[in-house]
């Protein structure tokens, strides 16, 4: 009987679900988009049941789909949304209010008071983070005292936190399991990624009872067993979406890098065993751990890349799909002066900047949507520079990069990613790397794969692109951007 691995993967705008067999290959998948609540300017939330509905509505139509009995799936793996806080009753699992998503902002007035009372270093010296409102405890410090009765309940021992990871686990096994993996444990600004502990100085900080934290285990691991989709299937693999791309691209190796462009864009070098602290506002954080054993990587964080395309399809109706722009930017001039800096929650690494807000530059009357939707392309090319800038900064020079999210697919895009970077751009023949390294911690678990090794063998390449443009035009076309950007800073 061939065995396959299930992969939850739940993001932020949709769920999926994809079987893969063991050789990596993806065999199926199902997906759900689900609704963005924004109660407030830059709040942002999902509701906790469609969050859970639309995962188990796509696993149990992936299943059904391809004819697989859950007798066949050897384990599951799940891969999240990072940093989005949900906080729930124990005895009933109900939560208590909307998840709050990892780009909301509301807050931002909190972690400039933090800053003003110098807890930076001591931040940044234990979790590897920035303080920002991106990060989960200042998002649970603000559910504890804004929902009526919560600190109270909290402090009983009555409420339960966790990242999207721990809330699934939580329900697909009834409410047995409260655990969390090392990967999503280090995004919530509450973990100490040196010693490997929830931090008792930054709780107290908080104001968070440590009584509401999951347990942290590796991102391979029993974390429990699941009824939901027929028959009893073992979830053994955890990891935050990025986190699992990182190992779905087999960057095992230090130096190794790998840049997922969803929703934002994560880009991410292996760092070994050393948590290598950035000069540069980047982020320290841990890339996976396995068998006790932790790697960690370096991280910049973009929060708007398929964004920015999402807007110019939804917002302002420039584009009727995503595959549109590939055909609009081919038949646009490549360096026509237009320059958009989609900062509409701030802008990330390195600038780290909440209060920043989009804008587009260089507009004439000669512009018009061509120019726009190339300009909303080339950003995320832009800022994906300034992460590499600031990774070659703290001394690791990138020369060959792995790609995959959904604008991967878009040749234009990282043909122009490879000459504004100036580096290899490698695009895997499984684009789907975050799925697919959730199911490869599974199947690690499982006895599927035998080691790193084995699994790093299955990677393939689908395309290699390198640099054409001549520097001349890349250093003015970056010098352009720049000048665009400290437009736009507050800071």
């Amino acid at each position: 009987m061939e065995q396959y691995l299930l992969s939850i993967d739940q993001g932020t705008t949709s769920s999926r679900a994809i079987l893969f067999n063991i050789r990596g290959e993806m065999i199926g998948s199902e997906q759900q988009e689900f609704e963005q609540h924004y109660p407030q300017n830059g709040w942002v939330e999902h509701n906790p049941d469609d969050i859970l509905s639309t995962v188990i509505n796509t696993a149990k139509a992936v299943i059904k789909k391809t004819k697989i009995t859950p007798e066949q799936i050897a384990s599951i793996g799940i891969c999240n949304q990072r940093e989005t806080t949900l906080v729930w009753h124990r005895d009933t699992g109900k939560p208590i209010y909307n998840a709050i998503v990892w780009q909301d902002r509301r807050t931002a007035d909190y972690c400039t008071k933090l800053s003003e009372q110098d807890y930076g270093h001591t931040i940044t010296d234990k979790t590897g983070l920035l303080i920002d409102p991106y990060f989960s405890a200042t998002k649970i410090r603000w559910i504890l005292n804004n929902v009526d009765g919560a600190k109270e309940l909290a402090d009983q021992g009555k409420l339960a936190f966790g990242t999207v990871d721990t809330y699934l686990l939580w329900h697909l096994t009834d409410g047995s399991s409260h655990y969390t993996d090392a990967t999503n444990a280090s995004r919530t600004m509450l973990y100490n990624i040196h010693q490997g502990i929830w931090d008792t100085e930054l709780l107290e900080l908080m104001d968070i009872p440590a009584s509401v934290l999951p347990q942290v285990c590796d991102s391979a691991f029993n974390f429990g067993v699941t009824k939901a989709f027929g028959g009893e299937i073992a979830i053994q693999g955890i990891a935050g979406d990025q986190q699992a791309a990182l190992i779905g691209q087999t960057c095992f190796q230090p130096g190794m890098a790998k840049s997922t462009y969803g929703t934002g864009c994560f880009l991410m070098v292996n760092t070994g065993d050393k948590a290598l602290v950035s000069n540069n506002r980047l982020l320290t954080t841990i890339g996976y751990q396995i068998n006790g054993k932790v790697h960690y990587a370096l991280e910049g964080s973009i929060f708007v890349a398929g964004a920015a395309i999402q807007w110019l399809r939804d917002g302002v109706g420039m584009v009727d799909s995503a595959k549109e722009t590939e055909s609009i930017a081919r038949t646009t001039t490549v360096d026509n002066g237009v320059y958009f800096v989609p900062a509409f929650t701030g802008l990330g690494a390195p600038y780290w900047d909440p209060e920043a807000r989009g804008a587009i530059f260089g507009l004439t009357r000669a512009t018009g949507i061509n120019e726009i939707v190339s300009a909303g392309l080339q950003s995320v090319c832009y800022q994906t520079d300034d992460l590499t800038s600031a990774i070659a900064k703290d001394g690791i020079n990138i020369s060959q990069m792995r790609v995959d999210g959904g604008m991967a697919a878009n040749n234009w895009f990282i043909q122009f990613l490879a000459d504004i970077l100036d580096v290899q751009i490698d695009r895997p023949k499984t684009v789907e790397t975050s799925a697919l390294g959730a199911a490869y911690l599974a199947g690690l678990h499982a006895g599927i794969y035998d080691s790193l090794e084995h699994i790093q063998s299955l990677w393939q390449s689908d395309t290699s692109l390198t640099p054409q443009m001549n520097q001349q035009q890349r250093i003015t076309m970056l010098s352009g951007w720049q000048d665009a950007v400290k437009r736009v800073l507050m800071r």
